[in-house]
């Protein structure tokens, strides 16, 4: 009371770009009466309740700032609902709060009596409730703007250095948690007992050469620690390595390594490994457990979420897969570090991808340069856009389709190029030519298309088509496209920022002039 939680968490809740709730606010609008009023007509016994609602409606939510009264946390339940919140006290001594509401007539527990009695009584209470919250910053003499940014640098580094789970992904199979955060590939095994304690000893850790020797040993040895059985099973490094025949060759070493129906399967790598080990573990026993650790930023804001894997067909991409819902995705971000800058750069493509699909906040942040911040904060953002559509339509019946924006175009590369192209290279021309193609059928401005064309290639992503193939032969593979409908192609395309929407009645001739605004010849 009268630290400055709700003056402070609405500049927090700004520069964290969060929608900010008061929660006294909130059960005020909702009743509409003042708290003192609720007080005063129902008593504090049923304002409490109200509290406890609110709590936990709000703690349900995601992406926000709140800012809740004094004596939340002395009810268990509410410190319950927060339990995976980021909670920070304000402290401040009695004669701050004293100074501080001064001239308050709005506050009912300090309605009689001498207010210093009060609030040192109010205090006491409450003290060892309050002393469970790890993070306290003692506002005497700090101003707000002062308090509000050493929250948000708190805040910065917490979320740097310990994964936890950011997000939930509601499943017909199975919720499952992604965990976000710095430190993640140590916890593997801690993680994985934490999400089924019946897990076989036996399990599989399927990555590949260039991963497996950085990272392999050490969640071969957090597993071990967890009293798991890791297989340690490499594939070839490559999309051209995505095919039945690895998938055979994974099969046989499952089989010698005597896996059962409860041995999971972790993917240690990016989306090839990803991919693939997902399509094995859909079908490996007739489904086994799976767990993504993805090392690619591309992998860890798309690939790796929402349960599609499959592998390549030489006439198309992943025209052979099976829908597997992951138990759970580890992302840790300091594996980013060992990345290849071309490597985080097409990663970058699916962020704009979503941030076009999804958040026009976040494609104005893009342009901006904030891409450079905090990885942590803009790929949640980009991931919070994946997971409420994938969570709306997990079997792509309908509205997952919006996720395919720029899709037909890349793979119709991919596919030209024998799967030699980096796929988020592919994805980058995808959404160049898909806003071209936009602009042209009228669907949004040019000036979009220039703004997206723009973002890709400020982020060192290709903007114009590889000289060593023609509009014919991009078209050509684009035949075998599974998203086709009967002869038809079908693409996504944007109308603004935030708004896509899906065409099946592009001519070809349409295709082709997109394709040669970016320099493919017919």
């Amino acid at each position: 009371m009268g630290a400055g939680k709700t003056s402070v968490g609405r500049i927090v809740a700004a520069q964290l770009r969060r929608e900010f709730i008061d929660v006294d606010a909130l059960i005020e609008t909702r009743e509409q009466k003042t708290v003192r009023e609720i007080f005063e007509t129902h008593g504090e016994e049923y304002f409490r309740a109200c509290e406890r609602a609110a709590c936990v409606e709000l703690a349900a939510r995601a992406h926000l700032v709140i800012a809740t009264g004094g004596g939340v946390w002395g009810d268990p339940r509410n410190r319950a609902a927060f339990a995976d919140a980021w909670v920070v006290c304000l402290d401040a001594s009695v004669e701050t709060i004293l100074a501080r509401l001064a001239g308050a007539r709005d506050r009912p527990l300090l309605a009689n009596g001498d207010r210093r009695q009060r609030i040192e009584t109010l205090l006491q209470e409450r003290r060892a409730a309050y002393a469970q919250i790890e993070t306290h910053i003692q506002t005497d003499g700090l101003s707000i703007a002062d308090a509000a940014e050493e929250i948000v640098a708190l805040f910065a580094r917490a979320t740097r250095a310990q994964i936890r789970p950011r997000l939930r992904v509601p499943t017909p199979e199975n919720d499952y948690g992604i965990f976000l955060g710095r430190g993640g590939l140590a916890r593997v095994g801690e993680i994985a007992r934490g999400l089924d304690s019946n897990f076989s000893r036996r399990c599989a850790i399927i990555t590949n050469p260039t991963v497996g020797a950085i990272y392999a040993a050490r969640v071969a040895a957090s597993l071990a620690q967890a009293d798991f059985d890791p297989e340690i099973i490499e594939i070839p490094d490559g999309e051209e390595f995505k095919t039945l025949d690895t998938a055979r060759a994974v099969y046989d070493r499952l089989i010698d390594a005597r896996l059962d129906r409860r041995s999971p399967i972790f993917a240690l790598g990016g989306g090839v490994v990803g991919d693939l080990a997902g399509y094995v573990a859909a079908t490996f026993l007739r489904g086994v457990p799976f767990v993504p650790i993805p090392t690619t930023l591309l992998a860890m804001v798309d690939a790796s979420i929402g349960g599609k894997s499959g592998v390549n067909h030489p006439r198309g991409k992943n025209l052979i897969g099976a829908f597997k819902q992951p138990r759970a995705v580890i992302a840790d971000l300091d594996a980013l570090a060992t990345l290849p800058a071309a490597e985080l750069r097409e990663g970058m493509a699916e962020v704009v991808k979503h941030a076009i699909i999804g958040d026009a906040e976040l494609f104005r942040a893009l342009e901006a340069g904030e891409w450079k911040m905090e990885v942590g904060d803009w790929m949640e953002r980009a991931l919070r856009v994946k997971v409420a559509i994938v969570a709306r339509d997990p079997f792509e019946a309908g509205e997952r389709a919006q996720l395919n924006l720029g899709h037909t175009f890349a793979h119709a590369f991919e596919t030209a190029a024998h799967y030699q192209m980096r796929h988020g290279n592919a994805v980058a021309l995808g959404l160049v030519c898909a806003a071209r193609l936009a602009a042209r059928r009228g669907l949004c401005d040019r000036d979009l298309a220039a703004r997206v064309e723009n973002l890709v290639r400020a982020l060192g992503l290709p903007t114009r088509a590889p000289a060593e193939f023609t509009a014919g032969e991009i078209l050509a593979a684009m035949q075998t496209d599974k998203k086709r409908v009967g002869s038809r192609l079908r693409f996504i395309l944007p109308r603004a920022l935030g708004d896509v929407v899906g065409v099946d009645d592009v001519s070809e001739s349409e295709v082709k002039a997109a394709l040669a605004e970016i320099g493919a010849e017919a």
